[in-house]
């Protein structure tokens, strides 16, 4: 008879900002646990950073006096920017993140012009290969490659519960776009494809919510759900008719108001660049390379 799978306990924290959840995962068995995600708070029109919502995930894991095992972030996102290292600033654990972020880092060292933009991964702890294995207190971990909407996207299977950051959305909103520098859809629907192997009862959570027609923010789903509802794939359910209408959709897309930001930040780990000769940091956006 085989053991069921473990169920680790998940808390989403909705940013309304940009529709981006953050996860924490804990074992209850241990109190130990991971933070999927983070995001760091970032005012553009004022070039202010803060750690409203970091601090928000610091106050639960005080609350449950839970001990964090690992900083994770899915890929290097285009639309927030990453918390990871102000966490582990004040949590001491490691971080980690895709290993093929170094062939985005790459792709965006060319965009922002920039010779010394680091393209090593050195600014996380650990770079995953797919099928890596690691855990979270007693709770087993895998890594599985999932690129489409960027080349570095994986997902981390914990447990009984997925975090399927920028493949699926709920049901009602559908899929991810493919469109940004090394994106696909063809790849993404593949890696759709194999998300949707997993048990039919393994929950999946999403890295955004926006709410369509005005219902509360949501962010679990089931493989079953999703194989059952999800509007891209029920009225696009081959390979083809799917990268049709995700590559017509994308070009009805707008970029991401933040997109020339985050990305000079989250491909250094979540830290800003090396402050200029006035000890000031900034962000270069490179006109019209989008």
């Amino acid at each position: 008879m085989t053991s069921p799978t473990p169920r680790p306990d998940v808390t989403g924290f909705y940013h309304e900002q940009t529709g981006s959840i953050a996860y924490l995962l804990a074992d209850s068995a241990t109190s130990r646990a991971a933070i999927i995600d983070p995001v760091l708070d970032y005012d553009e029109k004022a070039g202010r950073l803060s750690t409203v919502s970091a601090d928000d995930m610091l106050r639960a894991v005080a609350d449950r006096k839970l001990t964090v095992d690992w900083i994770l972030d899915t890929h290097p996102h285009a639309d927030h920017l990453s918390a990871a290292a102000y966490l582990k600033e004040k949590l001491g654990a490691p971080t980690a993140i895709g290993e093929k972020v170094v062939e985005v880092q790459k792709l965006w060292r060319a965009i922002y012009n920039e010779p010394d933009f680091p393209v090593d991964g050195a600014a996380w702890d650990r770079l995953f290969a797919d099928g890596d294995s690691f855990a979270v207190g007693s709770l087993p971990g895998r890594v599985m490659l999932s690129p489409g909407h960027t080349l570095a996207s994986v997902t981390y299977v914990i447990g009984d519960a997925a975090f399927v950051h920028d493949t699926l959305f709920q049901p009602d909103f559908g899929t991810a776009r493919a469109d940004f520098p090394g994106g696909s859809a063809a790849v993404l629907y593949d890696s759709i494809q194999r998300i949707l192997a997993l048990p039919d009862d393994t929950r999946l959570f999403t890295g955004h919510d926006y709410k369509p027609n005005g219902r509360p923010a949501r962010w679990e789903s089931t493989v079953a759900k999703q194989k059952r509802g999800n509007i891209h794939l029920t009225k696009h359910p081959t390979r083809e008719s799917f990268i049709a209408m995700r590559e017509a959709r994308d070009k009805t897309l707008p970029m991401p108001a933040l997109i020339l930001h985050a990305l000079q930040i989250n491909l250094r780990g979540g830290r800003l660049p090396a402050p200029e000769s006035n000890g000031r940091s900034y962000l270069k956006i490179p006109v019209g390379a989008l």
